[in-house]
């Protein structure tokens, strides 16, 4: 399989994207938008773990698959 198409189909990857695209559109609406800024970024602080978590608990399935011989 082609490196490229496999990150792409990647899990962890298309939320990592996911949520650098999300932290960019807030920050920029941060930047312009003086008067929502902090509620934006206490949003931004409560989603970011979720999304870590996923890709842990992402990460950890496949390595358990791989353990097994079945992935």
């Amino acid at each position: 399989m082609n490196p490229i198409t496999g990150l792409l189909h990647s899990r962890k990857f298309l939320l990592l994207i996911l949520d650098t695209v999300i932290s960019t559109v807030v920050f920029a609406v941060g930047k312009w938008a003086q008067a929502a800024s902090s509620d934006i970024a206490t949003l931004i602080a409560i989603y970011q773990p979720v999304f870590v978590a996923i890709i842990v608990a992402i990460s950890v399935e496949d390595a358990a698959l791989k353990r097994s011989g079945r992935g």
